[in-house]
C-alpha cells in the first residue's frame, strides 16, 4: 500500500471559516449532480423543439445521465481506493463540469445525449466522495451535522431543478441550464483540492473487474437503447429492436454468472444472499423508479397538453421536494427507534394515495388541483429513502456496508431511468387505445360534432381548421384519459410494494443504517 498523503481519518478536523466554506463547496458539489438528474424533466419540450427533434426523443436527454451515472457508481469504491477519496472526488466533478458545459454547447439531439452519457459516467463518485468528505472534515461529536448537511443538500435540489430548469427555458437559452454547473464546479474543486488534498487517503492497487463492467456496460446500454426506442420502431417488428434485446438479455446472464464467480466482482452479487438487502433494494428500485418515471411523464403532460410554460409546470412539481425537505429532519429523529417496515409501509400508502389523487385529473384542473397530490408525495418521500436503506443494510457486515449502499443506487437510479422510458411507452400506448375510442362516434357526420364545427365556424373558423382544432382537442383528451391510467398504474404497484417489504426482517432506524445511506 502506497500512501497518497495522511489519511483524512488521522487529519483533525477543520475548524471556523475553513470548515464552513468547504463543507459548502463539498454541498455544492453535491447540488449541482443532484439538480442534473431533475432540471432537464421541464426543459424536454424546449430542447426538443430547439433542437428539431419530438419530444419522446427528447426524453433520451433524462433517460441518459440516470442510466451512465448508475453504471458507474459500482466504479467508486475501486476509484477511491485506488487514487484516493479527495483525488477522485475532485477529479470526478471537474469532469462532471467540463461535460455540463459541452451539453450546453450542444447543437443538435445526439450530440447532446453523447455528452449526456458522459456527463453521468464521470460523475458517479461525487455524491458518495461528498459525503465521505464531509464526514471526515467535521468532529465526530458532530457528524449528525455533516449528515444533515448533505442530505438537506440532495433533498434541496430536486426541489430546485425544476424551477430553476423552467425558468431558464422560458427566458432563456436552454443551454444555460447546463452552464449554470460551470462557476459552481469551478469554485468547488477550487476550494476542495486547496483544503483537502493535505487529507487525502492512502491508496493501493487493487485489481479491477474490467471483463464486468464491460458486460454491464453492454447489457445495460443495450436495454436502454431498446426501451427508449421501441416504440418508434414498432418494437420487435424492428431488428434492431430484436437484436438489442437479445444482446440485453445474453449480457445479463453473462454478467450475472461473471459477478458471481470472480474474485473481486465490480458488483458483489453475493449480497443478494441477505433477505433484507434483496427485498429493499427491490423495492427501493421499483418505488423511486415509479416516483421519477410519473414526475418525467406528468411534467410532458403539463407542457404539450395543458400549455403550462416550462416555469409554471416546474411550480406544480416543486411542492413535492419542499415538503420532504422540510419533513425529513423531523422523520429521521422520530423513525430512530421505530420498525423501519413501518415506515416503509406509511411510504407507499402515500405514494399511492398521491397516484390515486393525480388519476382524478380533469382537463380543467386549477393549479391547486394540480398540486395538492404532489404535497402527499412530498410527505412519503421523507421517509422513503431513509426507511428503505434501512430496510437493505439491515444484517450487512460492516465491512459490506459501501458495496451494499453503491448497489443499492446502482439499481435506484437505472431502475428510475428504465421505468422513465417504460412508463413513456405505456402512455403513448393508452393514448393511442383510448384515442381510437374517442373517435368510434365522432365523425364529420355526427350531429354532435357537426354542431360544434358549425358553432366554430360563426366565429370564423373554416370547416376544415375546425374539425382540427376538435381532432387536436380529442388527442389532448387522450393523453389526459391515459396519464390517469398511468396514476392508477402506479398506485396499485406502490400498494403491491408493502407487501415485498413485509416479506423483510424488523429493521431499527438506527445511525449507521442512516449514515450509510
Amino acid at each position: 500500500m502506497s500512501s497518497a498523503g495522511s489519511s483524512s481519518a488521522a487529519a483533525p478536523p477543520l475548524k471556523g471559516a475553513m470548515l464552513a466554506i468547504t463543507a459548502l463547496a463539498l454541498a455544492l458539489g453535491t447540488f449541482t449532480q443532484v439538480l442534473d438528474t431533475t432540471i432537464a424533466n421541464v426543459s424536454l419540450p424546449t430542447i426538443a423543439g430547439n433542437l428539431g427533434s419530438s419530444t419522446d426523443q427528447g426524453t433520451w436527454v433524462i433517460t441518459s445521465f440516470a442510466v451512465s451515472n448508475g453504471v458507474s457508481v459500482p466504479l467508486t469504491g475501486w476509484l477511491m481506493n485506488r487514487f484516493g477519496v479527495v483525488r477522485t472526488f475532485v477529479f470526478s466533478l471537474g469532469a462532471f463540469t467540463i461535460a455540463s458545459f459541452l451539453c450546453g454547447m450542444a447543437w443538435n439531439l445526439p450530440v447532446l445525449i453523447f455528452f449526456r452519457v458522459l456527463q453521468g459516467a464521470v460523475s458517479g463518485p461525487v455524491i458518495p466522495g461528498s459525503q465521505a468528505l464531509l464526514i471526515s472534515i467535521f468532529p465526530p461529536q458532530r457528524r449528525s451535522t455533516a449528515i444533515g448537511i448533505w442530505s438537506i443538500t440532495t433533498l434541496v435540489a430536486p426541489v430546485a431543478g425544476p424551477i430553476l430548469g423552467g425558468y431558464i427555458s422560458d427566458n432563456f437559452h436552454w443551454g444555460w441550464i447546463f452552464f449554470i454547473n460551470v462557476p459552481i464546479g469551478l469554485f468547488c474543486c477550487a476550494i476542495c483540492w486547496r483544503h483537502l488534498v493535505a487529507r487525502e487517503t492512502a491508496t493501493r492497487k487493487l485489481p479491477i473487474d474490467a471483463i464486468g463492467l464491460a458486460l454491464l456496460v453492454v447489457w445495460v446500454g443495450s436495454l436502454q437503447v431498446m426501451l427508449d426506442n421501441g416504440k418508434n420502431a414498432d418494437w420487435f417488428a424492428s431488428s434492431a429492436i430484436t437484436m438489442f434485446a437479445i444482446v440485453s438479455a445474453i449480457g445479463f446472464v453473462a454478467w450475472v454468472i461473471w459477478e458471481w464467480t470472480d474474485n473481486h466482482p465490480i458488483v458483489d452479487l453475493s449480497l443478494f444472499r441477505n433477505r433484507n438487502f434483496a427485498f429493499g433494494t427491490l423495492a427501493l428500485c421499483l418505488g423511486f423508479g415509479l416516483f421519477f418515471a410519473t414526475i418525467v411523464v406528468q411534467s410532458l403532460w403539463l407542457q404539450v397538453h395543458v400549455s403550462y410554460t416550462a416555469t409554471w409546470a416546474g411550480l406544480v412539481l416543486a411542492p413535492s421536494g419542499m415538503v420532504a425537505v422540510l419533513l425529513t429532519p423531523v422523520c429521521a429523529r422520530l423513525l430512530g427507534r421505530t420498525d423501519a417496515r413501518i415506515a416503509a409501509t406509511a411510504s407507499f400508502l402515500l405514494l399511492a394515495v398521491s397516484f390515486f389523487m393525480r388519476a382524478g385529473y380533469t382537463d380543467d384542473a386549477d393549479y391547486w388541483a394540480l398540486t395538492l397530490p404532489l404535497l402527499v408525495q412530498g410527505m412519503a418521500l421523507s421517509v422513503f429513502m431513509i426507511s428503505l436503506l434501512t430496510i437493505c443494510l439491515e444484517g450487512v457486515a460492516p465491512r459490506d456496508i459501501p458495496a451494499a449502499s453503491g448497489i443499492a443506487n446502482f439499481a435506484r437510479i437505472t431502475g428510475g431511468g428504465f421505468a422513465a422510458s417504460l412508463m413513456n411507452t405505456f402512455w403513448d400506448r393508452r393514448e393511442a387505445l383510448h384515442q381510437s375510442r374517442l373517435a368510434e362516434t365522432p365523425t364529420q357526420f355526427n350531429p354532435t360534432l357537426r354542431g360544434a364545427i358549425n358553432g366554430l365556424q360563426a366565429h370564423g373558423v373554416s370547416p376544415l381548421r375546425g374539425l382540427g382544432m376538435l381532432t387536436q382537442r380529442m388527442v389532448d383528451q387522450a393523453y389526459l384519459i391515459a396519464l390517469n391510467d398511468v396514476f392508477w398504474f402506479a398506485g396499485f404497484a406502490c400498494l403491491a410494494m408493502i407487501g415485498v417489504i413485509w416479506l423483510t426482517h424488523r429493521s431499527i432506524s438506527d445511525a449507521p443504517a442512516a449514515d450509510a445511506g
